[in-house]
């Protein structure tokens, strides 16, 4: 109880220090305090990702949108949007099936979800550059450690999603790794599609 009193208590403070929604749509990197180049794993709403990949790093950028979730045909896409090695812009996709969803609102409902990266029915894909592949996952989870709704002004203006993320593929006929994956993401309208 006195978490979520003081983490409303924070939020508050940084939406008062906000003036416009566009504040609150910033990156923000908060350096992990045993590996600084990624972010750290927090719950609110920074709109930061990071993992290892391999032997670099796919990092969230302040000049790209972090994150944008499309519901389609019962199914979620949570895609990821940085940088690795030289800026080069990298995109992971994760598809994989969910409960109706409308808005953005109802993302609420990922909270602690658990998703088996290696099922037959989940889908994930990667962006380096103008290269796309779809993964063969040998193992991984995708973690939705905490969803929070935040109001401003009483009105739901995002929900924030944070959670964790690691995956083992195939590429090019050897393995390779995600590891360490966190993101601490606000999703609202301008974010979330369904079709």
């Amino acid at each position: 109880m006195k978490k979520q009193i003081l983490i409303f208590a924070i939020l508050s403070f940084l939406l008062i220090t906000c003036s416009t929604d566009k504040e609150l749509d910033r990156t923000i990197f908060i350096p992990d305090e045993n590996d600084r180049t990624l972010p750290a794993y927090t719950e609110w709403g920074y709109n930061s990702f990071g993992a290892e990949y391999e032997r670099d790093y796919f990092l969230a950028s302040q000049r790209i949108v972090p994150c944008k979730m499309r519901y389609e045909n019962d199914r979620l896409h949570f895609s990821l949007f940085g940088t690795i090695r030289d800026r080069t812009e990298m995109a992971l996709e994760f598809i994989f099936p969910a409960a109706q969803m409308r808005d953005f609102t109802d993302l609420a409902q990922l909270n602690n979800v658990i998703i088996n990266l290696a099922d037959d029915d989940v889908i994930v894909k990667i962006w380096e550059g103008k290269s796309e592949s779809v993964l063969e996952i040998t193992s991984g989870k995708l973690h939705f450690k905490r969803t929070q709704v935040l109001y401003v002004d009483d009105k739901i203006n995002r929900v924030i999603l944070s959670g964790i993320f690691d995956l083992r593929f195939m590429d090019r006929g050897y393995p390779a790794n995600i590891s360490n994956g966190r993101f601490d993401l606000g999703m609202n309208e301008d974010y979330f599609f369904t079709q």
